[in-house]
């Protein structure tokens, strides 16, 4: 996947509203905008990324289903974080109760909330820095776990509240730890393509 950043400033100052229009009537395209309201521009996924992304968030939801403790998203799901920036992790959870503490409207729009854990998958083409300062962001504004998944590399990055970044090397499994009690992610499908 490739990115292409426009930064519109001082030219032009997109409101909420104004950055969820352009995503309604561009929905082939996958946008986010940054905490300094650069609008970041992403191509869609490859066949391989695809399908590694559809075992993550079925592992995901499968295990939320069970537990019924919160909310999954996929890929198409943008969140506004505090600093103003909306991101569009590859996968992503929010605690139930912290969910329900938005209004339906908050919730039908690009929700003004951090989620609990993400999960950022790198394809070939990803530049690793700029992913890792998305977990960075994550972290800064809330985010309780994050995975940073590099298949090609067989990597796994793991972001934590208050903790340095934990790197393992060709990892079976990764554990949801307290945030997401009981959930394991299989990488068997993920790490062979």
């Amino acid at each position: 996947m490739s990115f292409l950043t426009l930064n519109l400033r001082p030219t032009i100052e997109l409101t909420d509203e104004q950055f969820e229009q352009i995503c309604r009537s561009n929905p082939e395209l996958r946008l986010e905008r940054t905490a300094s309201s650069e609008l970041v521009i992403m191509s869609p996924t490859g066949s391989e990324t695809g399908g590694r992304n559809s075992s993550i968030t079925g592992q995901l939801w499968a295990w939320n289903h069970q537990s019924r403790l919160g909310k999954t998203f996929d890929s198409s799901t943008g969140f506004k974080l505090p600093n103003g920036a909306t991101r569009s992790p590859d996968a992503a959870w929010i605690l139930l109760k912290r969910w329900e503490t938005l209004t339906a409207a908050q919730r039908r729009g690009f929700a003004p909330i951090c989620p609990d854990f993400v999960v950022e998958l790198r394809s070939s083409g990803d530049d690793k820095g700029t992913i890792q300062a998305k977990m960075h962001e994550y972290i800064a504004n809330g985010l309780r776990l994050g995975w940073l998944i590099d298949p090609e590399a067989r990597l796994v990055e793991i972001y934590r509240a208050d903790q340095p970044v934990e790197t393992i090397d060709n990892p079976v499994t990764l554990s949801g730890e307290a945030v997401l009690p009981g959930f394991v992610l299989d990488l068997t499908e993920i790490f062979a393509g």
